[in-house]
């Protein structure tokens, strides 16, 4: 006996997967659910716009999705642990796919109020059950001390990937189908009204969504959980919703991850608010601001994918996982400096150092994301992994949201750049100090009762190979 974990007597409930085909499978569910968000960002202002509705109800749709998020994050994220990854994930897609079709056809606010609601409870169900199904697929195969942070890597990757290339599809569709004269008043008229040619990308979303909805049912195995009934998930989703809760006040190596995930909030948010308005200035108009944009945030998406594919790299480099995220989010904060230092000046090497320090915002948070959750995932074990991401994704909206607001309520200028440089600063000097490891329990295996989250983590130093993917705060539509 070499005391070494038995991969046969765990892996046939993962269909007997070994961490390579995990990782191809778990790749190509982010890719396919990320590409149709990615594809309604490009068009989505201006398919409302066209379907008659005003700015002050086109933002009112933006709150009905990130309201609905951000209330059922926890919820759904313990039903996951509950009832399992595969069924959440499939009930996500269905939302989805449901939420372009609405928002494609619908002409009616209600209709489409509804379709944004859908995908917020989707964007929750989705922010978790994915990445856990692939840490208990290769903890199944490999034990607990298997490398993660290559796959989590290569998912965050693909996730960017998905956003930047939906982005040029959503934004080019269209584009393509008014260079054939008379298309779109055929379209229109063909469907009384309903498909014009700005729906099309949502449309296709819907189909893209259909396609993953099966590629999850057939691809992703898992052992089966106990049976179980209504009340019996409906009474475990708030226990494992106050188990995620306490994770933050009881280890400060996961207080140091959320913490971390609220600062990318604040740089995502300035992102995100203050660039259209700095590139429709650039460029004099609105229209043309807005197709400089999709550039733009297409490249931001790419500098994601390649931060995270660098990710390993910098924790080999850098010595530790803990350092890696240090001098990543390094990265991020002299973007963000650049971005508000170059703010009163429209010259091209002005342009040039904020493209710059867009590109450096991105990259830092991608290769910060995998070492974080590489960590993260080394401090919970399988019955609480996906509500401890739930919880991660909860940290950055929250912030994200509250920061946005704050930083449109600023006048124009640097200052809301520089303050979400010294957001994202304070997190990245949490990394400076090496956090302890985990306690390991009296005895082994055995959890206090209603307290499943946290793992035992092998004595000696901790293994710094964990991964936290921060996923690029893309609206959809």
């Amino acid at each position: 006996m070499t005391g070494r974990p038995v991969p046969a007597a765990v892996s046939p409930g993962h269909g007997g997967l070994d961490g390579a085909t995990a990782r191809r499978r778990y790749v190509t569910v982010s890719f396919l659910f990320w590409l149709p968000i990615g594809m309604s960002i490009a068009t989505g202002v201006l398919l409302f716009t066209e379907r008659g509705m005003g700015l002050a109800a086109i933002a009112g749709f933006y709150a009905v999705h990130s309201l609905t998020a951000a209330a059922m994050e926890l919820p759904t994220g313990g039903l996951s642990d509950v009832i399992g990854r595969r069924p959440v994930l499939a009930i996500a897609g269905l939302l989805n796919l449901t939420a372009f079709t609405l928002i494609g056809l619908g002409a009616a606010g209600w209709a489409i109020a509804l379709g944004m609601g859908l995908m917020g409870l989707a964007r929750a169900l989705s922010s978790g059950p994915a990445e856990a199904w692939y840490v208990d697929t290769v903890h199944a195969h490999a034990g607990p001390d298997a490398d993660l942070r290559t796959g989590l890597a290569r998912g965050s990757s693909a996730t960017s990937a998905a956003l930047a290339l939906g982005t040029v599809l959503g934004g080019g569709l269209p584009w393509l189908l008014g260079l054939a004269p008379g298309l779109g008043e055929w379209l229109a008229d063909t469907t009384g009204g309903l498909v014009i040619p700005l729906s099309v990308p949502a449309l296709l979303g819907a189909l893209v969504e259909g396609v993953f909805v099966l590629y999850v049912l057939s691809a992703l195995p898992e052992p089966p959980r106990p049976r179980t009934t209504l009340r019996r998930v409906v009474g475990g989703v708030p226990a494992a919703i106050a188990a995620g809760l306490r994770l933050g006040a009881r280890d400060a190596l996961i207080r140091r991850i959320l913490l971390t995930a609220s600062a990318a909030g604040a740089a995502l948010a300035a992102l995100e608010l203050l660039t259209p308005g700095r590139a429709a200035a650039l460029m004099g108009t609105a229209e043309s601001g807005a197709l400089v944009f999709a550039g733009l945030a297409c490249a931001g998406y790419l500098c994601h994918a390649l931060g995270s594919q660098l990710a390993p790299l910098v924790a080999r480099f850098t010595g530790s996982s803990e350092r890696a995220v240090l001098a990543s989010l390094g990265f991020t904060v002299l973007g963000l400096a650049l971005l508000g230092l170059t703010t009163h000046s429209m010259s091209p090497l002005a342009t040039t150092v904020a493209v710059t320090g867009y590109g450096l915002v991105y990259l830092g948070l991608g290769a910060a994301g995998p070492n974080e959750n590489d960590l993260l995932h080394r401090r919970v074990d399988a019955s609480g992994r996906a509500t401890a991401l739930s919880v991660q994704s909860l940290s950055l909206q929250l912030v994200a949201a509250g920061a946005g607001l704050g930083a449109g309520a600023l006048p124009p200028g640097p200052l809301p750049w520089l303050l979400a440089a010294t957001a994202v600063l304070a997190g990245a000097l949490l990394w400076v100090r090496r956090a302890a490891p985990a306690p390991v329990p009296a005895r082994h295996g055995s959890s206090t009762a209603g307290d499943p989250v946290v793992a035992p983590v092998p004595a000696g130093p901790l293994h710094d190979t964990a991964p936290e993917e921060i996923h690029p705060h893309a609206r959809p539509m």
